[in-house]
């Protein structure tokens, strides 16, 4: 079973080791973390003193996932342009030693029961990567859909969303 946890700063090393190169460490962070190799320090850093680079003091709310055997994943949720009501996911990552083995999704399923039942959301959403579809995959298995495309200078995001209306938890 799957629980959740706010981030400490003792979980950085253990979330940077799921980072083995830097493929891995673009689609988990863009550009948010200068460049790779990123360490715990730096990850901490931000978490703690940057507030995940959210203007606003409340709204930032990193997670991990965990099992009896220890962490298995990690996430972030903030509140979207001030709006109580619409959430976002971000930075999410899974350890390396578990991808494909559907924990990514009960982590997420489990962070959607916080963002709907708990922090009273009524939509969440999440972007990805064009060439991440491995996260794709995973966040259509959990229920979100496609909404829209942006474009940056070097990269096309997939914005995905899911509505407490059409949400199940299963």
């Amino acid at each position: 079973m799957i629980r959740l946890r706010p981030y400490k700063s003792c979980d950085a090393k253990t979330i940077i080791s799921w980072i083995k190169d830097e493929e891995t460490f673009f689609l988990w962070s863009g550009d948010h973390f200068g460049s790779y190799p990123i360490n715990a320090e730096t990850l901490d850093h931000k978490y703690r003193f940057e507030n995940g680079d959210c203007v606003e003091e409340d709204n930032f709310y990193p997670m991990v996932a965990y099992d009896e055997e220890g962490l298995i994943g990690s996430f972030i949720i903030r509140y979207l342009d001030g709006n109580k009501k619409i959430l976002r996911f971000g930075w999410v990552i899974v350890d390396d030693l578990k991808r494909g083995r559907k924990y990514g999704q009960e982590m997420l399923k489990t962070g959607l029961k916080l963002a709907f039942e708990i922090m009273g959301g009524e939509k969440v959403t999440i972007g990805v990567l064009e060439n991440n579809k491995r996260a794709y995959r995973c966040y259509e298995a959990v229920g979100f859909r496609e909404v829209k495309e942006k474009f940056d200078e070097e990269r096309r995001v997939i914005e995905m969303q899911i509505l407490k209306k059409d949400w199940k938890l299963s």
